[in-house]
């Protein structure tokens, strides 16, 4: 489904990634892991159209989004790809059920379809009793569970998570881990997931490890 290849990046003198090839398949959940420093999250951004490579090709469905103008990148990526990060980043004047709307009215989808999916979705996650709150009344866990529904809104071809869990507590990054894998099974949501967590790796279906810029 996803492809890249040959995917070199610097910042200054500094290479970070080397030559990287990935192969993504619809349905996976894919770890990536390595020590900080490693190239993870700029391979991320990379493969989710938020930074582009100085050479090699990042390849949706037989399509080379590298050469897409900014313009067509930005609609390509509202529509066929989710993010979640590891603080969450919701609104602070928004209701969980509006942030979650947010990618859907970018996308110029109707409003009343647009509340009527979001309120699916958070549903879903098991939020539908705090779809009113603002984030400031919301914990970690329920904060987190909005992020991946505002990444799901618009029933992307793929979502890319970067150290999602990594300011959860335990009990809430359990849950959320396991939110993942229900994704997966129920919508056949393809996932990416940087992290430094080793129980969420080892629960993927595959881990790639990094160092110094390489797929080992």
């Amino acid at each position: 489904m996803i492809k890249v290849r040959g995917i070199n990046k610097s910042f200054g003198s500094l290479q970070v990634l080397k030559n990287v090839d990935l192969t993504i398949s619809k349905g996976e959940i894919v770890s990536i892991v390595g020590p900080s420093g490693a190239g993870k999250t700029t391979l991320l951004q990379i493969m989710g159209t938020l930074d582009k490579p100085d050479s090699g090709k990042v390849i949706f469905e037989g399509n080379d989004v590298t050469k897409y103008s900014d313009r067509k990148l930005s609609d390509f990526r509202n529509k066929n790809i989710g993010f979640v990060f590891q603080f969450h980043q919701l609104l602070p004047e928004f209701t969980a059920l509006e942030n979650t709307m947010i990618p859907a009215l970018i996308g110029k989808k109707d409003r009343a379809q647009a509340i009527k999916e979001a309120n699916h979705i958070l549903e879903l996650m098991g939020l539908s009793d705090r779809k009113l709150h603002k984030p400031s009344e919301l914990s970690g866990g329920e904060k987190q569970r909005v992020a991946v529904a505002r990444a799901l809104i618009n029933n992307p071809m793929i979502v890319f998570a970067d150290e999602p869990s990594g300011s959860l507590d335990t009990e809430n990054k359990d849950e959320l881990h396991s939110l993942f894998f229900k994704l997966r099974d129920e919508l056949n949501q393809t996932f990416v997931i940087v992290t430094h967590d080793t129980q969420l790796a080892e629960l993927t279906d595959r881990t790639i490890s990094m160092k110094d810029g390489i797929i080992e």
